[in-house]
């Protein structure tokens, strides 16, 4: 006779804190794992960019060359260069090895909320207050922007790319979704303003945070609401939200102090993770692997999976 199969082992959940990194930034606006999940970049309000090895805790470069505070950060898809945006209305293209600006964008007329390479890390998308996202060219010399998308009504907050679309989130309460193959725009209206945009691993889903402190998840291609996520408090500020690495959990930080996770089906509150006293205003899930970092109260909180035996975990709750 054969024996069943074992029950599989449930996903792990980061959930021991490792170390933290006093990142002296002053206020960390967001932090991003690279491509592989190597390193990570961290955006201060000092107007600074920091490279660091999480895994370590050691910091490895200071990128400075924006006139104010840093807001959002990517890293090119070989790790040779960083891009970056700040509220003094530029995108910045960022030489790692050398920490020297290679260009400097300037055509937003205002602070610009995020940014993203494209696969090939030939052209940056960034979305700004001033209701528009712009396509720059890497290796031109051209300064304006090589494309504009003009559609939202209010300031875009959040874009995601995949191969050959970028997904953005506006305050005017839409999600767009723009088929660079096709040349079209598709928008759904969630009716509350979008803090944050993302799509699942297999780019079939798509995952949205608003300030009437939810998160839908919808599919890509009709607009169906496939689960709802509450019991995380974002009323007032711009947070990160994601998916964990093999999409089974779904996470968001919370205006509380704590980071959420739910279970992606059944839509179940599955830990509470209690970070600081403040908010939590950002995190970077790793892309292949049980790791989390968090942004709160001038530094970053390394997360990992299950400690080893004897080990403390951090609080719950």
């Amino acid at each position: 006779m054969s024996y069943p199969a074992p029950k599989p082992k449930p996903p792990e959940l980061p959930r021991v804190l490792q170390r933290r990194l006093d990142c002296n930034q002053g206020a960390v606006r967001a932090v991003r794992f690279n491509v592989d999940g190597n390193y990570c970049m961290t955006c201060g309000s000092d107007k600074s960019l920091k490279l660091w090895n999480p895994h370590k805790g050691t910091m490895l470069k200071t990128y400075s060359g924006h006139g104010y505070e840093v807001l959002d950060a990517a890293g090119s898809c070989d790790n040779s260069q960083l891009c970056s945006c700040s509220s003094d209305k530029t995108v910045i293209l960022w030489d790692v090895a050398q920490g020297q600006v290679i260009r400097k964008f300037r055509g937003h007329a205002g602070k610009v909320n995020c940014v993203q390479f494209n696969e090939e890390s030939t052209v940056i998308m960034s979305g700004s207050i001033d209701s528009s996202i712009r396509c720059w060219d890497c290796r031109s010399r051209r300064p304006e922007a090589i494309q504009i998308m003009d559609e939202a009504k209010d300031g875009v907050s959040s874009i995601k790319v995949s191969d050959h679309e970028i997904l953005a989130g506006s305050v005017d309460g839409n999600v767009r979704r723009y088929d660079l193959r096709k040349g079209e725009m598709c928008a759904d209206y969630l009716g509350n303003p979008i803090t944050c945009v993302s799509f699942s691993r297999d780019a079939q889903c798509v995952l949205v945070s608003s300030l009437d402190s939810m998160l839908r998840l919808l599919d890509k291609g009709s607009g169906e609401l496939l689960g709802e996520y509450t019991g995380h408090q974002n009323q007032s500020y711009k947070l990160d939200s994601c998916l964990s690495e093999k999409d089974t959990h779904v996470v968001s930080c919370s205006e509380d102090g704590t980071v959420c996770f739910w279970d992606l089906v059944e839509g179940s509150l599955a830990l509470k993770l209690r970070v600081c006293k403040g908010v939590v205003q950002s995190l970077s899930f790793h892309p292949s692997e049980p790791y989390l970092l968090t942004a709160s109260e001038g530094g970053v909180q390394v997360w990992t999976g299950e400690s080893p035996e004897g080990e403390s975990t951090a609080t719950e709750g």
